[in-house]
């Protein structure tokens, strides 16, 4: 799923996007206010990492405007520890969640599944469709008779978008938003191969085709 990292340290962002990309994430990361709010209007991101202190402004004005022109997806705020200012006035901003710096990394993608899974009105950290459940923890597959299969993070990213929204239906262009971030430049037939792949754990029928749509997982089958 398509993930924002706006953080100015480009040290940390860098290993934080390593990490986060591991966990499942596709990392489109800023180090300005200025970039940061174009984007969150342009993207359609599933979470968003946002510090507050950017070089050429506060991640606050950024957050209270993405509020403003209906920018819905669930933001995380880092805070200077101890500076319970900044937490307060985030939240009333509209984030839904805030870290404290120094973190570990564990916690913050813990965080951000979680504000994720509540955006998306779910509690617990596996996708139900039909016969198969996505861990998200593990990231693997399992299927109704307990089949368990293990997939690589772009499997995972792939299947986890499709099995959000059972019977709708994503455009290939839609697919590569979540799966690569922007510098990445990779070809449509990706992901023709990648569903090839997935359609082998849950069968052809499960991710059908619309002709000139796109993929949607069918979770009557």
């Amino acid at each position: 799923m398509g993930l924002l990292l706006v953080e100015d340290d480009r040290l940390l962002a860098e290993g934080l996007r390593g990490q986060l990309e591991k966990a499942g994430f596709s990392v489109d990361t800023t180090y300005t206010a200025k970039e940061a709010a174009i984007l969150g209007e342009q993207e359609d991101y599933r979470a968003v990492v946002l510090d507050l202190g950017l070089p050429d402004g506060n991640g606050l004005d950024v957050l209270r405007k993405w509020r403003k022109h209906q920018v819905v997806c669930p933001v995380l705020i880092l805070t200077a520890r101890g500076d319970w200012h900044d937490k307060v006035e985030g939240l009333k901003a509209g984030a839904d969640d805030y870290l404290a710096k120094p973190f570990q990394t564990e916690e913050l993608v813990a965080r951000l599944n979680a504000i994720v899974r509540r955006s998306e009105g779910r509690i617990h950290s596996m996708v139900k469709a039909g016969r198969f459940e996505l861990d998200e923890n593990r990231q693997s597959l399992k299927s109704e008779d307990g089949t368990e299969h293990s997939l690589t993070g772009t499997e995972f990213r792939l299947l986890r978008c499709l099995m959000s929204r059972p019977g709708h239906v994503f455009s290939k262009e839609q697919l590569m938003e979540q799966l690569y971030n922007l510098n990445d430049s990779p070809n449509e037939n990706v992901i023709e191969a990648y569903i090839r792949r997935l359609r082998k754990l849950v069968g052809n029928d499960t991710i059908a085709t619309r002709r000139g749509q796109g993929y949607l997982f069918n979770d009557a089958v």
